[in-house]
């Protein structure tokens, strides 16, 4: 007879679950009853932080999701800011956590104990569920999947009282429900949406993380209609297509775009400020009028109000629209025109510094192409939200919605094992600044072990750089910005990967080809003055 714990481990291969992050603990060992004869693998990240980010970067990379197992208490709260920054932007991911024992909730002075576990956890998730009997396991799971698969997706965070990981199951056999399918868009809505886009004299796409994974490139052809892209909506539209444009909305490039046209369709976009406004220059406008598509009904009320707005998964809208009588002959529009003249601007507009950031990262994706790349909040992030064209699911970081540090490292392990298990042993390149990483250093130890090959590249400055330069732009004496700076090449050896400082800015091409190469990760030191210059 299996226990609740094992049973719960059964369930999630049964749901697909190839993949678990966790540490183990006294609280948690009744799951790894069960784990170890499934053929699910368990990653042992360094923190439960690290658990998160990898499940985040796990499902970034591939579209799978993965389970994060952690005990009660400091487990639960040490995973809450990869849970926070994956809700913000709508990442799934499963948590499994313990909880204290039934006859203890909220008496006190218990191991790990926190008040309302459940509710700080739901803070951060699409739903937080304590299982109170055991037969509440199937349908909890099937409550799980559907927000995965079938609504906006988000974590979900299920917890398990201690006394009840090792009872006797006796609950109805865990069954994959079907994925629900995407309801059907109005084909109403769907006519008027296009006559608008048809009869448009400049028409306008934005696409969001909600728009990437559906047929935007195809949709954007038929209307010959520039795509503006968020930074999760990076790859909706391929790289180097003459309609894309991979340029932030809070760039003036890209704002006078969208003022210069008369219809805007908004794919899965929340308009945030991190995206939209964040320079704080003010309110974000719509000279023109909006047409929004998105999967969360909630967030069609939100922000900017839409002259016409529809429920839809992205994908399912495409293919509607691609299915449509072409309404009229667009071809005299100058979409591709439109959308260079936004590119040229948008590149302009960022400056010679960042330019040269975007420089290196360009280098970076020719030597080693295909290599999704990964950032923590640094220069490189920052430069590259702001303007940088990848394809899809080859650009991440967290440098939006919740912003964490401490991110990149993890994620990419994540990304790495992922890209790994589907059959593409390519590298994985992370960016991480000098401060940043010391949050998640450690995490270097976990792709060691599974042999990754991951190159991660240590922006320095000596700090927190940009926040430095924000103080000094606005006469704020720097304090609390200048750090100690570990000797990271050390830190990489003794971890047991390859690492090493570069010297030479022309040495860099060589080095990451070497890199990709190998079957283990490798740590290249990176001066900011060496890419920087006299800037």
């Amino acid at each position: 007879m299996a226990t609740l714990g094992e049973a719960l481990v059964a369930g999630l291969e049964v749901y697909g679950i190839d993949t678990v992050f966790g540490i183990p603990g006294v609280h948690t060992v009744e799951l790894y009853r069960g784990l170890a004869d499934s053929a699910i693998r368990h990653v042992t990240p360094r923190h439960e932080q690290g658990a998160g980010f990898m499940a985040d970067g796990y499902y970034r990379a591939t579209g799978r999701v993965a389970a994060a197992f952690v005990i009660t208490g400091p487990g639960l709260t040490n995973i809450l800011t990869p849970m926070a920054q994956a809700y913000a932007d709508s990442i799934p991911m499963l948590v499994v956590s313990s909880v204290n024992r039934t006859r203890n909730l909220g008496m006190g002075g218990d191991l790990h104990e926190i008040r309302n576990q459940s509710l700080i956890a739901a803070q951060a998730a699409a739903f937080s569920h304590t299982i109170t009997h055991p037969d509440q396991l199937p349908a909890v799971l099937a409550r799980a999947w559907s927000v995965f698969e079938g609504a906006r997706p988000r974590p979900v965070h299920i917890e398990v009282p201690l006394d009840l990981f090792s009872v006797d199951y006796h609950g109805p056999t865990v069954r994959r429900h079907p994925a629900p399918e995407p309801s059907a868009p109005d084909p109403a809505t769907l006519a008027d949406i296009a006559r608008q886009l048809a009869d448009a004299a400049n028409p306008l796409m934005i696409a969001g993380g909600g728009g990437t994974g559906a047929s935007l490139g195809e949709l954007a052809e038929a209307y010959d209609t520039p795509v503006v892209m968020t930074v999760n909506g990076r790859g909706a539209v391929a790289n180097g297509h003459p309609l894309a444009v991979p340029a932030s909305p809070s760039l003036n490039a890209v704002r006078d775009l969208i003022s210069g046209s008369d219809w805007v369709l908004a794919v899965g976009t929340e308009f945030g400020r991190t995206d939209y406004d964040m320079y704080d220059l003010g309110g974000f406008e719509f000279p023109g009028k909006l047409i929004k598509v998105d999967i969360d009904a909630a967030q069609l009320a939100a922000g900017p109000q839409a002259e016409i707005a529809l429920v839809s998964d992205a994908g399912r809208f495409c293919d509607e629209m691609l299915r449509l009588p072409a309404m009229r002959d667009v071809t005299e529009r100058s979409g591709p025109g439109r959308a260079h003249a936004a590119r040229e601007a948008a590149l302009a507009e960022i400056g010679p510094k960042y330019r040269r950031v975007v420089a290196l990262m360009e280098m970076l994706q020719e030597v080693v192409p295909g290599a999704p790349i990964v950032c923590d909040s640094t220069q490189a992030a920052y430069a590259g939200n702001l303007y940088f064209n990848s394809d899809e699911r080859q650009w991440f970081n967290a440098s939006t919605g919740f912003g964490a540090l401490g991110y990149g490292l993890p994620a990419a392990v994540g990304a790495a094992l992922a890209l790994a298990d589907e059959g593409q042993p390519g590298a994985v390149i992370c960016i991480c600044g000098d401060g940043g990483l010391q949050f998640s250093i450690a995490e270097l130890g976990a792709a060691v072990e599974e042999k990754l090959p991951l190159i991660l590249l240590v922006w320095n400055n000596g700090g927190y750089g940009e926040i430095k330069d924000y103080m000094v732009d606005r006469q704020i004496k720097p304090v609390g910005v200048d750090l100690h700076t570990p000797d990271f090449v050390g830190i990489g050896r003794a971890y047991g990967a390859e690492a090493m400082a570069l010297e030479d800015l022309a040495d860099l091409p060589r080095l990451m080809i070497e890199a990709a190469e190998r079957s283990g990760p490798t740590l290249i030191e990176i001066d900011e003055a060496l890419v920087l210059g006299d800037l």
